[in-house]
């Protein structure tokens, strides 16, 4: 009979417990023949969980997310986070926004002082449409003539100026990777960051023929109800009605009713060390006894505890950077909007602090409030520009934020009223940043895992799969090859765009 003890309750954590107890058995490697496990621990050291999933849910039945705010359902992760949703009996929640709705269709980038529409269709590719000097197309027809590069990594800014053009780089893709990493496009790695396009480069000399060819297979899911629904009915990306945070508050729930697993929230974790009686976990009131971890703590939380014994595995955890990000939800009386759509971004060239506006009531215009018409917009700052702009992230304050962010709406969607309601939170540390060499270093990091823990422990982290959210799909599976590999989810979220 085996323990495993997660460790963090964040997405990552919740999707690690809730497939062992899904699973009939988790293997470890030289079990002959594999036991199931005897329990299931998961440890949380804040009073909530969900991690970066948080929604503000009002007695008026408004909702402001604080997080991600959408979750995309193609894909692979994104059918198994719809079975998930499925499983958890929470498909009547569900808020789908179409392809053919106009968050889906307009996205805009706010460049030389104005909001521009973001080209989409043929017609948005044979046009010259601002902020863009001359049609996509043109850009998209010489790509295939680019030779492809050598080198084994490359910032996303290079990759997509040698490839498409450097106003496409400086504007969109500049854009995309604030929107995405809060992060800057010229530190950000190709490889790790945008995995497909590196690999339609390395494998079919162009990232067009890597859309019309593919390159290379990819993971399947078997689609359930919902995932099946989502497809036939072309979903954008979806929300549940109470706000994301229902998603892990179910989780939580199905856990604590399954009678296989033991949940501890307000425990955060001193230190861990190993023997050959197998781990133990030093929480600040007792300690856990278990065979197996899974660690779904941030880099640098799980360098803080790991045995003198794992100096250098710590010290590459600890050169993991994340940034933060100062997120404002704000309520204004009235349809406000001077266009719609999903919401807007901005190239770092254009305002480094503001990251971008997102027009939450125009994709869920189900979280406003029901008797009384209002405009919902949450505006995204700082990020690998926090400490340029706004200084200290700990001694800032939430009246200069929200200054600077009413000042934002009021440029540049020229709303002149002031907000009727409005919250600001700094999500410190939010989002890892996956810089050039990134996955060098990762490659180094697992024989570190494999030698340091004698292979009772394997760590699934958001060193290597990117932005905060893991997605579990294949835990089980992994179980039986590997012991608790995780497969990301943050590709399916629509972390700020």
């Amino acid at each position: 009979m085996r323990t495993v003890a997660v460790l963090g309750g964040g997405a990552g954590g919740l999707a690690a417990s809730y497939y062992l107890c899904r699973s009939l058995q988790v293997t470890k490697e030289t079990c002959t023949p594999p036991t199931p496990p005897s329990q299931v621990i998961l440890i949380e050291s804040s009073s909530r969980f969900g991690g970066w999933l948080k929604s503000t849910r009002r007695p008026d039945s408004a909702v402001f997310e604080q997080g991600p705010r959408g979750i995309r359902p193609a894909g692979a992760v994104g059918q198994n986070t719809l079975n998930m949703v499925d499983d958890l009996g929470l498909g009547r929640e569900v808020l789908p926004v179409l392809y053919s709705h106009v968050a889906s269709k307009n996205r805009f980038l706010y460049v030389n002082g104005r909001l521009n529409r973001m080209p989409s269709g043929l017609r948005g590719l044979l046009r010259t449409t601002p902020p863009f000097s001359r049609p996509l197309l043109y850009s998209l027809a010489s790509e295939i003539l680019v030779k492809k590069s050598k080198e084994e990594d490359e910032s996303v800014h290079s990759f997509v100026s040698r490839r498409l053009g450097q106003e496409l780089a400086d504007l969109a893709v500049d854009s995309l990777c604030r929107g995405v990493f809060a992060g800057d496009c010229r530190k950000l790695s190709v490889r790790s960051c945008f995995p497909p396009l590196f690999k339609a480069e390395q494998q079919m000399g162009s990232l067009i023929l890597g859309m019309l060819l593919g390159s290379g297979s990819t993971a399947t899911v078997t689609p359930g109800p919902l995932a099946k629904k989502a497809k036939k009915e072309s979903w954008a990306q979806w929300s549940l009605r109470g706000g994301l945070e229902t998603l892990p508050e179910s989780i939580a729930e199905y856990l604590q009713r399954s009678g296989k697993a033991e949940i501890q929230k307000n425990a955060p974790v001193k230190n861990i060390s190993h023997s050959e009686l197998g781990w133990k976990i030093q929480l600040e009131d007792g300690v856990v006894s278990a065979d197996h971890i899974i660690s779904a703590l941030p880099a640098k939380a799980l360098a803080c505890v790991l045995p003198p014994s794992c100096q250098s595995l710590t010290q590459m955890l600890q050169d993991v950077h994340a940034v933060t990000v100062a997120v404002v939800n704000l309520e204004y009386d009235g349809s406000i909007l001077p266009v719609q759509g999903f919401g807007h971004l901005l190239p770092s060239s254009e305002d480094k602090g503001l990251l971008g506006v997102v027009y939450d009531s125009v994709p869920f215009p189900e979280h406003n409030q029901p008797d009384r018409e209002t405009t919902r917009l949450t505006v995204m700052m700082g990020g690998a520009w926090f400490q340029e702009v706004f200084g200290d992230p700990e001694s800032v304050t939430s009246e200069h934020l929200l200054k600077q962010a009413c000042e934002a709406v009021c440029c540049q969607l020229g709303v002149k009223a002031a907000p009727i309601w409005s919250h600001v939170s700094l999500q410190r540390d939010c989002i890892p940043q996956y810089y050039l060499g990134h996955s060098q270093r990762v490659g180094e990091f697992w024989p570190l895992v494999m030698l340091r823990t004698h292979q009772a422990c394997k760590r699934a982290y958001d060193v290597h799969t990117g932005l905060s959210l893991l997605d579990t799909s294949a835990c089980t599976h992994s179980w039986k090859r590997l012991g608790a590999n995780l497969v990301n989810l943050a590709s399916s979220l629509t972390a700020l765009f």
